[in-house]
C-alpha cells in the first residue's frame, strides 16, 4: 500500500519548499521510500496523489533508482546513518542536497556530472581542498544506497573520476600548515590573556587562559581533549592521564589513550581547583573564542589554536625525543602523518644540540 505525506521546509533565504514523501508498505513493513520537492504545497499534493495511484495501479511500479537529492533525504532520515555523522560531514551533505547534482539519477551519475559540479563550486570561490570533501561524502552516501535502501547508485564512478578531477585541479588535498607561534607572539598572547582573565574575574566563570594555553602546548592535546580531561583519569604516581574518545580517522568512540604529562603540564593540571569531575571544566568553544579575540586585537595573523598542538610536537622533536616517543604524547598511530603534518622545526635550534 502506498501513501504520501507533505513536509514544509524552510530555505536559507526565508522561502519555503514542500517535500512530498512517498512510502510503500507490505505486511506493515516499509519496502520503498522516495520523495520530491516543490515550490508550492498544491503541486506537491497533486504529485503525491498521482504517484501513489501509479504505484498502486502498477503502471510504472517502484523504481530502483531515485535522484541523488532524494537519496540524501533518505540518508538524513535514517537515524542510524545520520546519528553517527559528524558535524562537518552533515554540513556538506545538506549543502549537496541543494546543488544541481542532486537532480541526477543515482544510477546515472557520470564523470561529466562530477566535473560540472566541481567547476560550479570553483566558480563560487570554493577551494579544491573543500570540494574534495564534496566528492568524499557524496560517495559515502551513494555507497550506502543499495545495502540500506535497495536503491541502485553508481558510486563506482568516483574511482574513475577522481584522477581526472585531480589532474584538472578541481579537487585537491589541504595545503600543509607550517605555522608556529614565535616566542614574542606567545609572550604577547599571555600578557593579553592575563588581562582578559582579570576582566572576567568577577563573572560567573573565570577561565584560566594562560594555564590552558601552556597546557595545550606542553601536552600537544586538542582543546576539546583538554576540556574533557577528568580527575578520576589522572594518575599522579605515573604523571599520566587517560584521554577518552581521542580523535582518530578510523574510530573515535572508545578510542581511549593514556598520555604522559611531560614537564610543567602535570603541575598545571594538579593546581586547578577540584570543584567538579573535569580538570578544566570549560567549554572548548569559549576558550577558542577568547583566544581568537585576543589574537585579533594583537594583530597576530594566520594563527589558529590548533597550531599550538604543532608547536608542542615540534618542541619535543627539538628537545631530542624520538618520533615514537612524540607519538605517545600526540596520540598519532600513523607516524608519517605526525612527521609530515605536526612538525615544523626551527633550523636554528640545531645549534643548541652542540652546546
Amino acid at each position: 500500500m502506498a501513501s504520501f505525506t507533505i513536509t514544509k521546509r524552510a530555505k536559507a533565504n526565508g522561502d519555503f519548499s514542500y517535500r512530498c514523501g512517498i512510502v510503500v508498505k507490505k505486511n506493515n513493513a516499509i519496502i520503498h521510500r522516495e520523495s520530491k520537492t516543490f515550490r508550492k504545497k498544491e503541486l506537491a499534493r497533486i504529485y503525491g496523489k498521482k504517484r501513489v495511484q501509479e504505484i498502486e495501479n502498477e503502471e510504472i511500479g517502484i523504481k530502483k533508482a531515485i535522484s541523488i537529492g532524494n537519496l540524501i533525504d533518505l540518508y538524513i532520515e535514517d537515524e542510524h546513518l545520520w546519528g553517527s555523522t559528524g558535524r562537518t560531514k552533515r554540513y556538506v551533505i545538506q549543502m549537496l542536497r541543494d546543488c544541481d547534482i542532486a537532480k541526477t539519477q543515482s544510477n546515472k551519475l557520470k564523470t561529466s556530472d562530477l566535473i560540472r559540479h566541481c567547476k560550479e563550486r570553483i566558480e563560487s570561490g570554493t577551494k579544491p581542498a573543500t570540494i574534495y570533501h564534496d566528492m568524499s561524502y557524496l560517495r559515502a552516501v551513494m555507497k550506502k544506497a543499495y545495502p540500506v535502501f535497495e536503491i541502485e547508485a553508481n558510486y563506482q564512478i568516483f574511482d574513475e573520476a577522481l584522477p581526472t578531477l585531480i589532474d584538472m585541479k578541481l579537487i585537491g588535498k589541504s595545503e600543509k600548515r607550517t605555522r608556529r607561534p614565535t616566542l614574542i607572539e606567545i609572550d604577547k598572547l599571555k600578557a593579553a590573556l592575563t588581562i582578559r582573565e582579570g576582566q572576567k574575574a568577577n563573572g560567573k566563570v573565570r577561565i584560566p587562559y594562560n594555564d590552558i594555553l601552556d597546557f595545550s602546548i606542553l601536552s600537544c592535546m586538542r582543546i576539546g581533549e583538554v576540556c574533557g580531561l577528568r580527575w578520576e583519569d589522572l594518575n599522579r604516581e605515573h604523571k599520566t592521564i587517560l584521554i577518552r574518545d581521542r580523535k582518530d580517522p578510523r574510530k573515535k568512540k572508545g578510542n581511549h589513550m593514556i598520555a604522559p604529562l611531560l614537564g610543567e603540564s602535570f603541575n598545571i593540571a594538579i593546581r586547578q581547583p577540584q570543584n567538579c569531575e573535569f580538570i578544566f571544566p570549560y567549554k572548548s568553544q569559549s576558550v577558542s573564542v577568547g583566544f581568537q579575540r585576543v589574537r585579533n586585537e594583537l594583530g597576530i595573523e594566520d594563527l589558529r589554536y590548533h597550531d599550538l598542538r604543532r608547536e608542542g610536537a615540534s618542541r619535543l622533536f627539538e628537545q631530542g625525543y624520538s618520533i615514537e616517543e612524540v607519538a605517545q604524547v600526540t596520540g598519532h598511530r600513523n607516524l608519517n602523518i605526525l612527521w609530515q603534518v605536526y612538525t615544523q622545526l626551527f633550523p636554528h635550534k640545531l645549534h643548541e644540540k652542540l652546546l
